[in-house]
C-alpha cells in the first residue's frame, strides 16, 4: 500500500480538498475553505499547514471566532448546504467563542466543519496555556462544551484516528436530514505529529447527495387522511428552498387552490403576489396566513421543523379536527404535532404526493375568492404601514418599505435577531428564491454582519445586505473588517432605535414597566438607567473601520442614501434613525414566553391569568 507521511493537519487540509458532491448529476467540491483565527493551539498545525498547502482551499482570516463560523453557516445555507467552510481556533477562549455559532448551525440545520485547537495529548507541558483544568475528570477540556450543539464530535488524540473521524464527519455534514455542526477536537501536538497516511485516503471522493423518495405506503396515508379535508393549508419551511422546490410548491399549491403561508426560513419560497401565497405565519405572522390557520381543517407541513414561532406556542391552529401532514427529510420532524409523515425530500415528497391527490380527484372547499379577499386586505396592510408617517421621526416600518422599493429584486437582505425579523416576516416582499436570508432558529444576536459577509462570499454577483438593531451591532460587527479585506462589499443598513426595543415591547406586553433593555444614561435621581438615550455615532465608527457611511433620519434621507451606497465599491452602513415602537406586533397571534405566577404588579399577575387562559385553550400535541 502506499504511502505518504504528513502531519494531522497536513492530512486534514489534503483530505478535505479531495471532498466533492454531486447533486441533481451536478458535481462540486464540498469544502470551499478554511476560515481561522490563529493562536497557541493551531498556529504551528493547522496554520502552518494551510501556508504551506498546496491545495485550493481558501483561507480567510476572521476576526471573531463567532462571527467567523457565522459567515461560514450563512454561506452554507445561502449554497443550499451543498458546499461549506471549515473554521479553525486556538484552545481556550478562542474555541469557546465558537460553541455559540455551532448551535446556531445545530438548530438550523446548516452545515459547519469546526476545528478547535484542545490541550496537548501527551501532557508534556500539562497544564498549557488557556488549559481548562477538571479535577475530577482529566480527559474533559473545554472543547467538550461542543458536545452539546454538536451533531457529529471527535477529538483526535493520534493522528491515525484522523481517517475514520474524518469519513464520519464528511458524512454527517452531507447528510440533509443529519446536518449541523460538526466538531473535530485537535490536540495542538497531534496536528503537528507526522504518520504515514494510505494515499487511498486521499483520492477523490465524491458524496452522492440523492434526493429521498417519499415512500408509497406513507403518501397513500398521507392522501387518504386529505381526503376527508376540505381547508387544507401548506406551511412551506427551509426545506422547500434546500431541496430547490418552489417551482413543486407552486405546482402543488395550484393543482389544489391550497393557499401557502411560510415560516422564516421558508420565506421566498413563492413569491409574495403568487395567488396562493398569503404570507407569514405565526407569531409574527399576517393577519391572513393566521386566520387560514384557525379555520384549517389540515396542515400540510413541508419542510418545517414547527418552531413555537410557526405554531404560535401550538395556538395558531384551532379547528377542532385539525391534522397534520408533515413532508420532511427528517423523519425527527416529519413526526412532530402528531402527524402522519412522509420522509423524504421536500421536491420528492410534494411530487408524490401531489400525483397521489390528483388520482383521488381532491377538492378544497374555500369559497370563490375567499383567499384572494384576505391576500388583499393584507395587501393593504402592509401598503399602509410601509407608507406610515410618525411625528416623532422615521417609522420603522416606513423604512422597510423605502428599502423594500428602493434595492434590486435580486438583493439579498440577511437578518435575525431584534423586532426586524418580525417587520420582515410580515412586511418584506421577496419575487426571487433566496433573496430573503433570515437566521432564526436561534436568532443568534450577532450574526446578520458575519451572516451577510457569508452570503457574499456565496453570491458575489448579488447585493447583499445586512439589517440589523443597533443592539446586534454593538454585540458583533467585526467581520464588517472581513469584508473590506476581502474585497466583498456587503451594505449594512442599521436600524437605530436606542437599544434592544424587542424585548423592551416583550416585556411591557407581560406587565413590566419597561426595565433594561434601552441604551440610556445611569441617573443620580434614581440610581437606574433612566436617563437620555446615548447618543451613538455609528456612521462614524463604520468610517473609523474604513467602510463608507450615510446617516438618515427620514424617508427622503434613506432614499438618498440607498441610492449613494449602491454606488459604492466598498462595504457601506447607513445609520436609520427610527422611533422606538413602531414596529409591527399581534395580527391574531400568541406566544408563550412565560409570566410569572406571583408578583407585586397586578398587571404582572393579570398577564399570567391571561396566559394560564391561552394555554388551557390549546388542544394539539
Amino acid at each position: 500500500m502506499s504511502t505518504i507521511r504528513l502531519t494531522m493537519a497536513q492530512a486534514l487540509l489534503r483530505f478535505l480538498d479531495s471532498q466533492y458532491i454531486s447533486v441533481d448529476g451536478r458535481e462540486q467540491k464540498f469544502v470551499e475553505g478554511v476560515f481561522g483565527i490563529f493562536g497557541h493551539g493551531n498556529v504551528t498545525g493547522i496554520g502552518e499547514a494551510l501556508e504551506r498547502s498546496a491545495g485550493s482551499l481558501t483561507y480567510r482570516q476572521g476576526k471573531n471566532e463567532q462571527g467567523m463560523v457565522h459567515s461560514a453557516i450563512a454561506f452554507a445555507k445561502q449554497r443550499n448546504r451543498q458546499q461549506i467552510y471549515a473554521c479553525t481556533s486556538s484552545i481556550g477562549p478562542g474555541a469557546l467563542n465558537m460553541v455559540t455559532a455551532a448551535a446556531t448551525a445545530t438548530v438550523n440545520r446548516i452545515p459547519v466543519l469546526l476545528l478547535p485547537g484542545d490541550n496537548f495529548a501527551s501532557r508534556q507541558p500539562d497544564p498549557v496555556l488557556q488549559q481548562l483544568e477538571s479535577i475530577q475528570d482529566y480527559t474533559i477540556s473545554a472543547t467538550d462544551a461542543f458536545k452539546t450543539v454538536s451533531k457529529y464530535w471527535d477529538r483526535i488524540v493520534r493522528p491515525e484516528q484522523l481517517m475514520t473521524a474524518a469519513v464520519q464527519a464528511i458524512r454527517v455534514l452531507t447528510d440533509p436530514a443529519e446536518t449541523g455542526a460538526v466538531t473535530l477536537a485537535l490536540p495542538q501536538d497531534v496536528q503537528a505529529e507526522a504518520y504515514d497516511y494510505p494515499l487511498a485516503f486521499f483520492d477523490k471522493k465524491v458524496h452522492y447527495i440523492d434526493r429521498r423518495p417519499a415512500a408509497e405506503g406513507a403518501v397513500k396515508r398521507a392522501a387518504e387522511l386529505l381526503k376527508g379535508k376540505r381547508k387544507p393549508l401548506i406551511i412551506a419551511g427551509g426545506g422547500v428552498l434546500y431541496a430547490s422546490a418552489s417551482q413543486e410548491l407552486a405546482a402543488f399549491a395550484e393543482a389544489f387552490g391550497i393557499p401557502v403561508a411560510e415560516t422564516q426560513a421558508g420565506k421566498s419560497a413563492l413569491p409574495w403576489n403568487h395567488p396562493l401565497q398569503v404570507g407569514a405565519i405565526g407569531v409574527t405572522g399576517s393577519l391572513a396566513a393566521n386566520r387560514l390557520a384557525q379555520e384549517a381543517d389540515v396542515i400540510i407541513g413541508v419542510g418545517t421543523r414547527y418552531s413555537d414561532f410557526t405554531t404560535s406556542s401550538k395556538s395558531a391552529f384551532t379547528h377542532p379536527d385539525v391534522q397534520f401532514v408533515n413532508i420532511n427529510v427528517s423523519g425527527f420532524d416529519a413526526a412532530k404535532l402528531n402527524g402522519v409523515g412522509i420522509t423524504a425530500d421536500a421536491r420528492e415528497g410534494l411530487i408524490a404526493l401531489q400525483e397521489a391527490l390528483t388520482q383521488t380527484a381532491y377538492r378544497t372547499a374555500y369559497e370563490s375568492g375567499e383567499i384572494d379577499g384576505l391576500r388583499q386586505q393584507w395587501t393593504a396592510e402592509v401598503d399602509r404601514l410601509y407608507a406610515a408617517e410618525h411625528e416623532a421621526g422615521l417609522a420603522q416600518t416606513r423604512a422597510l418599505g423605502v428599502i423594500n422599493a428602493a434595492i434590486d429584486p435580486s438583493s439579498v437582505i440577511v437578518c435575525a435577531a431584534g423586532s426586524l425579523p418580525g417587520d420582515l416576516h410580515r412586511l418584506w416582499r421577496p419575487v426571487e428564491p433566496k433573496t430573503y436570508h433570515m437566521e432564526y432558529g436561534f436568532s443568534c444576536m450577532g450574526y446578520e454582519i458575519a451572516g451577510a459577509f457569508g452570503a457574499a462570499l456565496a453570491e458575489p454577483e448579488r447585493d447583499v445586505y445586512a439589517m440589523v438593531g443597533d443592539g446586534s451591532y454593538l454585540m458583533m460587527h467585526s467581520e464588517m473588517v472581513t469584508s473590506l479585506q476581502e474585497g466583498r462589499k456587503i451594505t449594512v443598513l442599521l436600524f437605530d432605535n436606542h437599544g434592544f426595543q424587542c424585548i423592551h415591547n416583550l416585556q411591557r406586553s407581560q406587565g413590566s414597566d419597561g426595565f433594561g433593555n434601552e441604551f440610556r444614561y445611569r441617573t443620580e435621581a434614581t440610581g437606574g438607567l433612566t436617563g437620555a438615550y446615548m447618543p451613538i455615532d455609528f456612521a462614524a465608527h463604520a468610517r473609523s473601520l474604513g467602510a463608507k457611511a450615510y446617516k438618515a433620519n427620514t424617508a427622503e434621507e434613506l432614499q438618498t442614501a440607498l441610492q449613494m451606497a449602491k454606488q459604492e465599491s466598498v462595504t457601506t452602513l447607513i445609520e436609520i434613525s427610527v422611533v422606538p415602537g413602531t414596529n409591527t406586533d399581534g395580527y391574531e397571534s400568541w406566544w408563550n414566553v412565560g409570566v410569572p405566577e406571583v408578583s407585586v404588579s397586578s398587571k404582572v399577575v393579570e398577564a399570567h391569568e391571561n396566559m394560564k387562559a391561552r394555554i388551557q385553550a390549546v388542544t394539539i400535541i
